[in-house]
């Protein structure tokens, strides 16, 4: 079978991490993404959930900047905080 060359962008410290956790694994990045694609294409579908992640909603997005808005002007809500 013939090979092709695959390039993919990402922040050096994601690559860097991933590169760490595949050698932990046994395999490189290249044996990683492989068999992604090899599962992907089985599959036909992504192998995992992709979801958006709420936090990032605009609703809680407007929340925090009047959170921080009313604490940077001295209005901010005293609350008890639990550590452990």
């Amino acid at each position: 079978m013939a090979q092709t060359t695959v390039s993919i962008r990402m922040d050096s410290e994601l690559k860097k991490d991933m590169e760490e956790t595949c050698s932990e694994l046994g395999m490189n990045m290249t044996t990683a993404f492989i068999m992604y694609a090899k599962k992907v294409t089985r599959e036909k579908r992504i192998p995992f959930e992709v979801s958006i992640d709420p936090f990032y909603s605009a609703e809680n997005m407007d929340h925090l900047k009047k959170s921080i808005k009313n604490l940077e002007s001295g209005n901010g809500i005293d609350h008890d905080l639990i550590e452990e």
